[in-house]
């Protein structure tokens, strides 16, 4: 009989956490060594838990999943990372596989899903939501120019940031740079997507996908 698949969890809510666990140990074929509540935490933990799979949510308070991928990558290139997302949105999925994620699960999807992804993943190979799949292909096909295509991993998160209104300060705080790399970013992503305002940030975030309303956290 061969070894469960050894997984961490990672998501800031105890009760997806719990559920999670319950439902990937009914599968017999997974073993969950461990858990975190933040991107900070699973850098830390990924070496005491040392898992084959890591079940990363992408909206966490902190350093968010694609900048905690982002780390785990760079410090651990073996590492395989599923992320567990609420955001069915093909830039969402789009960034997160081209920083080195294994698989893109919905948290809307089937529980088979997710199960499937850690298979996968265990093996090298990648996994996406059927539904997501299907938007990533849609746009792909039809040409769709979406801005977000045009931004690295780093640039897209600095942009997401900024559309849910955090401040240069509070940007260079959570991803760990300097105030004036963050500065420089935002020069970038104006060049980069035609922007001049603020405000025609936050409405591109939202035609995009990447914030639901000028509030959205």
């Amino acid at each position: 009989m061969s070894s469960p698949i050894r997984v961490m969890l990672v998501d800031d809510h105890a009760v997806v956490r719990s559920g999670l666990r319950r439902l990937l140990e009914q599968d017999g074929g997974v073993l969950v060594v461990g858990d975190a509540e933040t991107g900070e935490q699973a850098y830390q933990l990924y070496s005491e838990f040392r898992p084959d799979v890591v079940v990363m949510d992408m909206s966490m308070p902190g350093m968010g999943g694609l900048e905690a991928l982002r780390r785990l990558l760079a410090r651990y290139p073996l590492a395989r990372v599923v992320i567990f997302s609420m955001h069915e949105n093909a830039a969402f999925a789009t960034q997160a596989l081209s920083s080195g994620a294994k698989g893109y699960i919905s948290k809307s999807g089937l529980a088979g899903d997710l199960l499937n992804a850690i298979r996968e993943a265990m093996v090298g190979r990648t996994w996406i939501s059927p539904s997501i799949a299907q938007k990533i292909a849609l746009q792909s096909l039809m040409g769709d120019d979406d801005p977000m295509r045009k931004l690295s991993a780093r640039e897209f998160e600095v942009f997401r940031l900024l559309a849910e209104g955090r401040s240069v300060d509070e940007i260079a705080i959570q991803l760990k740079v300097s105030q004036k790399t963050v500065a420089n970013y935002q020069t970038q992503l104006k060049q980069k997507l035609g922007l001049s305002s603020p405000v025609e940030l936050v409405r591109m975030a939202i035609r995009s996908g990447v914030v639901a309303s000028l509030d959205a956290a």
